[in-house]
């Protein structure tokens, strides 16, 4: 599944851009808008992606929801279109949930709690977010590679959009 351990991949095999479909209509709340740019810009800080069925990259990347569906709109570097590749979003209903609850009680946790009652908060909040890209890297197997630490990052861009669709 993760790709952690590979180190043989080509520096082209990455996402150059990484953008959200900002159609959807609910507004975010100031750590929602945190979450989703802090995965933007870490993701394309350093991240591992490849489109094994399309050209090598480096790709661009949109993300959108569609009729219950997440679509991966993937383009290279020059935006021609490679390939749009859907996942049905009921899979990932339980991690998203989960994953915002306990980001909640984590925000209000660390803006008011002491330390010892943060950090167990913070392994559960982490081991949701882990689960989540693992079930993202199951669900695109065989239609994009990527590492792990890829998957978190589009997990929690996934988790963002789910939420501002109100399909959770």
């Amino acid at each position: 599944m993760a790709e952690d351990v590979r180190t043989d991949w080509p520096e082209t095999e990455r996402l150059i851009e990484v953008r959200l479909d900002e159609g959807l209509a609910r507004a975010r709340s100031p750590d929602v808008e945190h979450e989703r740019a802090v995965a933007i810009h870490d993701l394309l800080q350093e991240n591992r992606f490849s489109v094994p069925a399309h050209m090598p990259g480096p790709y661009r990347l949109a993300l959108s929801i569609e009729n219950q569906r997440l679509l991966f709109h993937i383009t290279d570097e020059q935006r021609r279109p490679l390939v749009i590749i859907g996942l049905a979003l009921s899979p990932f209903r339980r991690a998203v949930r989960d994953y915002f609850r306990i980001c909640e009680s984590y925000y209000e946790a660390i803006r008011h709690a002491p330390i010892h009652r943060i950090e167990p908060i913070d392994m559960a909040r982490r081991a949701i977010h882990d689960e989540g890209a693992e079930l993202l890297l199951r669900r695109l197997e065989g239609k994009i590679r990527m590492d792990h630490a890829t998957a978190r990052r589009l997990f929690t861009l996934l988790a963002v959009l789910h939420w501002k669709g109100r399909l959770a």
